[in-house]
């Protein structure tokens, strides 16, 4: 029976519209045609696992321009890539009644900052495991540890949702349930599936 229910943030709870950061930052005459070779250039892993704060890699990112960026212009891009996902915001708030709800991302500092600001991250579920405050990413085992021992959390009464499937197959290997989240009413079919009790407006 299931008991708790994890939500990833980025492309779950809220959409995220990434490509106008990246033709911001080509404008910007950075050299963005290697999309992983600037990720780790930059060490975006590093960001999201705390080790790199969010102003030093905006700092990152701004060195590797052609001519000298604004930057609080940059910040302003870079916060501005989501666009909540309302029915999956609902649907995560109304669990609350009948199920432990929590949030199980990979993120910075700066962008939860910003997403608790605007939309109560904290404050919405029972609970949030940030990669960013924990040291550890999906998809490695040691986050799906680290939320267990947090939220204490059985891993047969959990289903995790993620819009990645390399995060899905991990909390799978861990003994979660884990639903691969692309659209919100295959998602709701799927928890239907594994007995979980839908709020209003979904009933």
């Amino acid at each position: 029976m299931i008991c708790n229910v994890v939500f990833d943030v980025g492309n779950v709870l809220v959409k995220l519209h990434y490509q106008p950061f990246i033709a911001y930052l080509v404008k910007s005459g950075i050299d963005m045609s290697d999309l992983q070779g600037w990720l780790k250039s930059v060490d975006l892993e590093g960001h999201e696992r705390g080790d790199v704060p969010g102003e030093l890699l905006l700092d990152r990112i701004a060195g590797l321009a052609e001519r000298p960026m604004n930057l609080a212009e940059l910040r302003a891009n870079w916060l501005s890539m989501f666009e909540p996902w309302d029915e999956m915001f609902t649907l995560a708030s109304g669990l609350k009644a009948d199920y432990r709800v929590y949030l199980l991302s990979n993120i910075g500092d700066m962008h939860w900052a910003h997403l608790d600001s605007l939309y109560g991250l904290d404050s919405l579920v029972h609970g949030a495991c940030a990669s960013f405050r924990v040291g550890a990413i999906k998809p490695h085992v040691d986050i799906y540890r680290k939320a267990e021992s947090m939220f204490e959390l059985d891993p047969a009464a959990t289903v995790f949702l993620d819009d990645l499937l390399p995060n899905v197959n991990a909390a799978r290997e861990c003994g979660w349930h884990a639903i691969h989240h692309t659209d919100a009413g295959l998602t709701r079919s799927q928890l239907r599936a594994l007995g979980v009790r839908l709020p209003a407006p979904f009933t």
